[in-house]
């Protein structure tokens, strides 16, 4: 008689399986949120959602940066890139074709999106850039500043060109007032500070980042290569989710 192990249920599965635990995800697949929005969004105390935020943390699926309107408070979101590895790992489990998606020959809508931070000089100029490049033409993008910097950071401007082949210095800071008024399909905020500037303004965002400034405390070309590289890997789960949305997202 041939006797078989029983499969091991992979960590993914385990952690997402729990009703609070997959709220919490879903809640952060829509942009990065405070553990008080969190615990007021699925309607849970406080100290019970921290819990399973902890174990999501431990498990790699979440993480947490320190804000930097408000050091006492904390932005969680999803390492969208270990959670995409998780779930190709779990449905390889099961089968080894469910580990590849099916390729789809419908052309994706187009879109728009802005991005927005205090100065215009680093993270959403180079999120714009980046956007638009692996867009290809299907989303329209533009980015704006609540307080514009006269001028792009160079070590802005250097990164985009070394490692991304973008030429950023044709492009200039600008005021969110001259984009105001023109409609997007998603407005992403990508600093606290902005984020809290937007609510206090009454402007409509539908997505928070939250993304260190990468000039703060002297930051070099390390700084503007780490911010590069995750605003990278978020756009590149971004553009599914824009060209999934019938009525834009």
């Amino acid at each position: 008689m041939v006797t078989t192990g029983r499969a091991e249920v992979p960590q993914l599965m385990r952690m997402a399986s729990h009703p609070l635990r997959w709220a919490l995800l879903t809640e952060l697949a829509v942009g990065d949120r405070r553990v008080r929005e969190l615990a007021t969004a699925v309607d849970e105390p406080q100290n019970l959602v921290s819990y399973h935020l902890r174990l999501l943390r431990a498990a790699g699926l979440v993480a947490a940066r320190r804000s930097s309107f408000d050091g006492r408070d904390s932005y969680y979101h999803l390492d969208l890139e270990r959670c995409a590895g998780a779930f190709a790992e779990a449905a390889t489990a099961l089968h080894p074709a469910l580990g590849t998606p099916p390729v789809s020959d419908r052309k994706p809508p187009a879109r728009s999106v802005l991005f927005l931070c205090t100065g215009n000089s680093a993270r959403s100029p180079m999120a714009e850039a980046l956007l638009r490049e692996r867009g290809q033409g299907r989303v329209r993008v533009a980015s704006a500043g609540s307080h514009p910097k006269p001028v792009l950071h160079p070590d802005a401007v250097r990164i985009m060109r070394d490692e991304y082949g973008i030429d950023l210095r044709g492009s200039r800071p600008q005021a969110l007032a001259v984009v105001a008024r023109r409609r997007f399909d998603r407005v992403i905020t990508l600093c606290d500070k902005v984020r809290e500037y937007a609510a206090a303004q009454n402007l409509p965002t539908a997505m928070h980042w939250s993304l260190p400034d990468p000039a703060a405390d002297g930051g070099g070309p390390r700084e503007f290569r780490q911010l590069a590289g995750e605003l990278d890997s978020r756009i590149g789960f971004l553009l599914p989710a824009l060209a999934a949305s019938p009525d834009g997202p």
